[in-house]
């Protein structure tokens, strides 16, 4: 059952598939020049390199201060295979890429300290404010013990809200990370939950 939905949502067909991480972005869209951090290491902070591609932006949606947002899953059990941030003119983007299907999500404020699960050790999140972001059922772990994403769980990529995006476990088919903020912000959620391949983009707003 659907918890709450307060926040700007968006769930893309297949038109906007590409959109996201795909092959090219319109050179007219200001927003389309993005900078996502590269691995050198799965352990290692990373910074940021490269091109991400934005959602156009007519199709973003508004931003929204009210959380937590939770939707449902679209498979049981999604794979994670590929984490990536980048920035834009007025916001900054984390997106999630996985196998098949979408799992059920919630982003919410937290407030330190955190812990990894399982584990219980320390988790270190640089910034001023916090997000959590909880996948049931969203996880890098396959039924084959082999892992589907083998990045980087620790960004450092000091955006203009941005600052810190590191996961804090990821135990029994459930991930979790934090999104470390400059300062409080509003945010946008994107559903892209195409067969195959699904996106989860998550913009804070500048």
């Amino acid at each position: 059952m659907r918890l709450h939905r307060p926040a700007a949502l968006i769930l893309a067909g297949a038109s906007l598939a590409g959109c996201i991480g795909g092959p090219t972005a319109s050179s007219n869209d200001p927003s389309a020049s993005a900078t996502p951090a590269v691995p050198s290491s799965p352990a290692e902070s990373t910074p940021p390199t490269d091109s991400l591609e934005p959602v156009p932006s007519d199709d973003l949606g508004a931003f929204s201060c009210e959380l937590p947002v939770t939707e449902h899953a679209t498979v049981a059990r999604a794979l994670i295979t590929d984490v990536r941030v980048g920035t834009h003119a007025d916001y900054d983007r984390v997106v999630f890429e996985f196998i098949d299907g979408l799992p059920e999500i919630t982003l919410d404020r937290a407030t330190p300290p955190f812990t990894h699960d399982a584990s219980g050790m320390a988790v270190d999140v640089d910034g001023a404010s916090f997000l959590r972001l909880t996948m049931r059922g969203g996880t890098k772990q396959s039924l084959e013990n082999t892992s589907t994403y083998d990045g980087p769980t620790d960004f450092d990529p000091g955006f203009p809200t941005l600052v810190d995006l590191v996961e804090g476990g990821d135990f029994e088919a459930q991930s979790t990370w934090y999104l470390g903020l400059a300062s409080e912000a509003c945010v946008r959620v994107i559903l892209l939950p195409e067969d195959g391949t699904a996106r989860l983009a998550i913009d804070v707003e500048h």
